[in-house]
């Protein structure tokens, strides 16, 4: 993924050299004409004073990148707080010393201010240093969110790669028990369950590797699981299933829906009298309405395998960190009856 604009290079150089160019040329927004009372010397004086305040400014940039690129991370990060405060007093000295020969050169001594030069020269001086501190440590801070940020992005994505690969093996041990218990009675539903297990294993193949895919697949290949176990329990379960095509183009997580079905059809099968599962899915104003409903004994005592549980704890995993606070998933128990309710935006 490229990087934004303005963490290029030649934007940064551009945006410091701008900043630079705006602070030290305010003086002269506020002053724009200097020494318009010494005729004859204003053209040659003017030059000198410019030529010694872009010296000086030149100075204090270079102590504005060494203090921010240098004396912060080797000192204060490192929390020799005792060298730092020697040193940076230390600077302060040779800049004044420094700003003294350029006045001496350009100038003369004519008109010096030892106070006046020092005291200029001691708050400017702090200016920079706060200046440069804070930008040090902003840039830090900014650098080490984004990093942050990315790391969770990264464990996002291999999260969300890991529960999407436990879908799949956990489907088809369900589909693969089908089949075993269908070739036993050497069932006539055999050949057209397995037609409906190919349509399901090239979605599983060709579609389960997209961030998302269309709506109108997810349904179809609901639509197969639902006939596949119609064909296995026949008359022994009611299945309702309700699955409605939406007419705008959706899209939606790959497998995010069959964790919910499966479900029913394991919990709501078996030594369940009238046993009966509703699947209901229908799209209004954009949202995705979802609910399936089972009847279950809780007086039941039946053992179901070990792999009943995966399902759902992967697709409510799955659902918080795809669609956070833009889903609602309401799971009930009441009057023996099982019930999942999820509303998608």
């Amino acid at each position: 993924m490229s990087s934004a604009w303005y963490s290029k290079k030649w934007v940064i150089i551009l945006l410091h050299t701008a900043a630079w160019v705006f602070l030290f040329s305010f003086p002269f927004l506020l002053r724009p004409s200097m020494n318009e009372n010494r005729p004859g010397s204003h053209d040659q004086q003017s030059a000198m004073v410019i030529a010694r305040y872009i010296l000086n400014d030149l100075v204090y940039i270079g102590f504005f990148y060494l203090n921010a690129g240098l004396l912060i991370p080797q000192f204060i990060y490192n929390r020799k707080y005792r060298q730092y405060s020697i040193i940076v007093p230390a600077i302060f000295i040779i800049i004044l010393f420094i700003s003294w020969l350029i006045l001496f050169w350009l100038l003369g001594q004519e008109g010096f201010n030892l106070r006046g030069h020092i005291l200029f020269n001691f708050f400017f001086f702090l200016f920079i240093l706060a200046g440069s501190t804070a930008y040090r440590m902003i840039k830090d801070r900014t650098r080490a969110d984004r990093i942050s940020r990315e790391k969770e992005n990264e464990n996002l994505k291999t999260e969300l790669s890991l529960l999407r690969s436990q879908a799949s093996p956990h489907f088809m041990f369900n589909v693969l028990n089908n089949m075993v218990a269908l070739a036993r009675k050497k069932s006539d539903l055999l050949e057209p369950s397995l037609l409906k297990f190919s349509s399901i294993m090239r979605y599983m193949l060709y579609e389960d590797d997209e961030e998302k895919v269309a709506l109108e697949k997810e349904i179809e290949y609901l639509q197969s699981y639902i006939d596949l176990q119609q064909q296995r329990f026949g008359k022994n379960v009611h299945v309702l299933a309700d699955l409605q095509k939406p007419d705008a183009n959706y899209e939606i997580e790959p497998m995010l829906l069959i964790p919910f079905v499966e479900n029913a059809f394991k919990h709501g099968t078996g030594l369940i009298e009238g046993a009966i599962i509703k699947v209901q899915l229908s799209v209004e104003n954009n949202k995705l309405n979802f609910t399936v409903q089972n009847k279950y004994d809780p007086l039941s005592t039946e053992t179901k395998d070990k792999t009943s549980g995966i399902g759902l704890a992967n697709v409510k995993r799955r659902l918080n960190l795809l669609y956070g606070n833009k889903h609602n998933l309401l799971i009930t128990q009441k009057d023996n009856w099982f019930t999942v309710s999820l509303q998608l935006n």
